[in-house]
C-alpha cells in the first residue's frame, strides 16, 4: 500500500461537504442527531444609521435547541459607547434566546476589549488563552448561565 500524500491547501467545495457528510455520519453512528445552526440577532439603529449589534448561533439537535448559545458579535460604534447600548445589545438577546429555551451563553473577548464588560453583566471566566494577541494580550472565554433547565412536575 503507497503511503498518503499530503498537500498543503484548502479544502475544495466538495471536500468540505465529504468532511462534514463524515463528520455527521460518525455523530449519528454514535446516536447523536444531526446539529444545524441559527443565527439570532438585533441591530441597533439611530435615525437610520448603524451603531452597533449582537448576533451568535443557536445550535438545535434535531427541532430542540442544545441549551448553549454561541455570541459571534457585540458591536458598538465608538462614540456610541458607554451609552449603556451594549448592555441593552446584549440583554435583548439573552432575553430572547432564553425565551427558546437555551440555557446558556458563552463569547470570545480579548483582555483589552470587553473583559470587564461581561464580567458585570454576569459572565464568568471558563478559559484563559495567555499571550494569544500580538501585544502579548490574552484570549478569555466567557459563559453565562441564563435560566435553570425546565423542571419535570
Amino acid at each position: 500500500m503507497d503511503i498518503p500524500k499530503l498537500i498543503e491547501r484548502d479544502m475544495t467545495a466538495e471536500e468540505l461537504a465529504r468532511m462534514n457528510a463524515g463528520f455527521d455520519r460518525h455523530a449519528q453512528d454514535h446516536g447523536v442527531e444531526i446539529q444545524s445552526s441559527t443565527r439570532i440577532g438585533f441591530v441597533a439603529m439611530d435615525e437610520g444609521r448603524f451603531i452597533g449589534c449582537v448576533s451568535g448561533l443557536a445550535y438545535r439537535n434535531g427541532e430542540v435547541f442544545n441549551g448553549w448559545f454561541y455570541l459571534t458579535d457585540l458591536f458598538v460604534e465608538r462614540d456610541e459607547r458607554r451609552k449603556g447600548l451594549g448592555v441593552r445589545l446584549l440583554s435583548t438577546l439573552e432575553s430572547r434566546i432564553a425565551s427558546l429555551g437555551i440555557q446558556n451563553i458563552w463569547t470570545w473577548t480579548a483582555s483589552y476589549e470587553a473583559h470587564g464588560f461581561y464580567r458585570k453583566q454576569g459572565y464568568r471566566v471558563f478559559t484563559e488563552f495567555e499571550g494569544w494577541y500580538s501585544d502579548g494580550s490574552s484570549r478569555f472565554g466567557f459563559r453565562k448561565t441564563l435560566s435553570d433547565p425546565p423542571t419535570a412536575h
